[in-house]
């Protein structure tokens, strides 16, 4: 069984095709989905659709989702994350907003040896960025992999005995084996708005025969994404940040 985690779409289409085509090459069973459908780019009701379509085994809410639902207001948002979320609200339809409205709270199941979340499987508002609050993480609850979004980052934290270590992908891919004894928080990175200084779309794929994940980046035209954006009417800096992966 071969599954496709995708994180944090944020309306970028173009992003999200380029991840799923890729994918496809690679080949997957199915798929999950951490969160963040939308947000930020300019594309909301073409993302939800693709990933209604794609019928993921599971998909959860991020923050952002629950704003453009309406479910809350985004009194805790940056004036940026705001105005993005208005907008993208404008632009779905009421069908796409209820579906948003219906994505359940992380963490879920994902097969018998997995956990997916936002933020993390305690907290879905919460930015997992550093070893000791993954060690707080993996003390507060009982699980052997989770694989979380939010930052927009990607990145595994591995816990063996009482040690807790991080490790970021190298830019041309990276396989993690995830071995028997040992306890991992995986971190795909953003497929919308990739924010560690690489521009390139990111996605990760879980090989249950081999017991391993790996991390892959791909190109996507990034200057549609931000005419799209511009076209929105959201602010500029939105598109200004895709081409720098920040």
């Amino acid at each position: 069984m071969r599954t496709l985690i995708l994180s944090d779409l944020h309306s970028n289409l173009e992003a999200t095709l380029a991840c799923l085509a890729a994918a496809r090459e690679l080949g997957y069973d199915r798929s999950a989905v951490l969160g963040d459908l939308v947000g930020y780019g300019g594309s909301p009701e073409e993302v939800v659709s693709e990933m209604r379509a794609l019928r993921p085994a599971v998909m959860i809410r991020g923050n952002h989702d629950r704003v453009v639902a309406g479910i809350e207001q985004g009194e805790d948002f940056n004036l940026l994350a705001l105005q993005a979320a208005v907008v993208n609200r404008r632009l779905l339809s009421a069908g796409s907003r209820d579906f948003l409205m219906s994505l359940p709270a992380g963490p879920k199941r994902l097969g018998e040896r997995a956990l997916v979340a936002h933020g993390t499987p305690l907290d879905e508002d919460e930015y997992l960025v550093d070893s000791r609050e993954a060690s707080r993480i993996f003390q507060g609850m009982e699980f052997s992999v989770c694989y979380f979004g939010h930052t927009h980052i990607p990145c595994v934290f591995r816990m063996e005995g009482a040690a807790v270590t991080r490790l970021f992908p190298a830019p041309d891919g990276t396989r993690v084996s995830l071995r028997e004894g040992e306890r991992f928080l995986i971190n795909p990175g953003s497929v919308g708005q990739p924010r560690d200084e690489d521009p390139r779309a990111a996605f990760l794929i879980l090989d249950e025969a081999t017991r391993e994940v790996s991390f892959h980046r791909v190109n996507y035209p990034i200057q549609k994404a931000q005419i799209r954006i511009l076209e929105a009417g959201l602010p500029p800096l939105l598109a200004q940040r895709l081409e720098r992966g920040v």
